[in-house]
């Protein structure tokens, strides 16, 4: 009996020696580490992969680890993951927390963002709705292709079936056919290919002789310039000429008319109706005469000398 109690008690002492190791391991550790800041990040995505213990960075330095993961009470649609940090980490206004996930399966928190002067991240600076100040979180480039995952899988549903819809047995006979027609023209190209190398000589000489006739041009234009700037002179001297005598027999025949105006207006006021009068009394003269001259013609000469034949007197 007694030898049984004095197993028991080593046992006993045995487990307390190796908890007080352990304690005093752990404490090692914990004074190895320094002292840290707790910080939480509220995820609103999966944050498949990370666990207790899981490993946080600062631009991929290690900065500390993950103390507990549990979703946000105040918002279930909230993950709440609670890290810490060491002290000596900037960890300031603008850090941004990401999740990086790994094909292997393991996530760790990633740390980036830092604004250089910033105030570092306390109850102070941001909301503390659990105690401990709230780093924003961030989507890394995995997180954002998960989060997308099922927008990504429309998309490539769609584009799926408008490929199916384009390459069926109607349009890929069409895409035949264009082909087909392609490969004719082609070759109907290359059997003109003489005629266009004969036309492109005849361009080019079309081109030399345009070239030439340009050149003649210029030519003529200098000479036609020349032509302008010697006597060009002399030529203006006679033009002002001819525009001063042409003033002056303006000048005389302006003075003319205003000396003949007195005998227009007499001529249209006197001597116009009385050439009128006399014309109207020509006019009754010549048919008076007419009439003798009628008469002449056809009762002689008795039709003026004998008196006309009385009627016969009956009593």
């Amino acid at each position: 009996m007694e030898t049984r109690a004095n197993h028991v008690w080593v046992g006993i002492v045995t487990l307390v020696l190796l908890a007080a190791l352990a304690a005093f391991v752990v404490w090692l550790a914990r004074l190895g580490q320094g002292t840290q800041n707790e910080y939480d990040i509220l995820f609103k995505q999966s944050v498949d992969g990370l666990a207790r213990g899981s490993q946080v960075s600062f631009s991929g330095v290690p900065a500390g680890q993950v103390q507990q993961i549990s979703l946000w009470k105040k918002d279930p649609e909230f993950v709440r993951v609670r890290i810490s940090i060491d002290e000596e980490v900037p960890v300031l206004v603008g850090t941004t927390a990401t999740v990086q996930a790994s094909f292997t399966g393991v996530s760790t928190i990633l740390l980036d963002g830092a604004v250089k002067n910033a105030p570092p991240i306390s109850c102070d600076t941001t909301a503390c709705p659990e105690g401990r100040p709230v780093i924003p979180p961030g989507r890394g480039g995995f997180g954002e292709i998960v989060s997308n995952a099922p927008l990504l899988l429309e998309r490539l549903a769609t584009l799926t079936e408008r490929l199916t819809q384009v390459l069926d047995d109607n349009n890929q006979n069409q895409i035949s056919g264009i082909l087909r027609n392609t490969n004719a023209m082609t070759e109907n190209l290359a059997a003109a290919s003489p005629q266009l190398q004969s036309t492109l000589t005849e361009l080019e000489v079309t081109l030399v002789e345009a070239g030439q006739a340009l050149d003649a041009f210029e030519k003529v234009m200098g000479s036609t310039d020349q032509l302008v700037n010697n006597e060009g002179q002399s030529l203006a001297s006679e033009l002002r000429g001819t525009l001063a005598s042409a003033n002056t027999a303006a000048a005389s025949l302006s003075a003319t008319l205003e000396d003949t105006r007195p005998a227009a207006r007499q001529l249209t006021e006197e001597t116009l109706p009385a050439a009128d009068a006399t014309l109207a009394d020509l006019r009754e003269t010549s048919k008076a005469l007419r009439k003798v001259t009628e008469q002449l013609e056809t009762q002689g000469l008795g039709a003026f000398v004998e008196g006309q034949t009385l009627p016969d007197y009956e009593p």
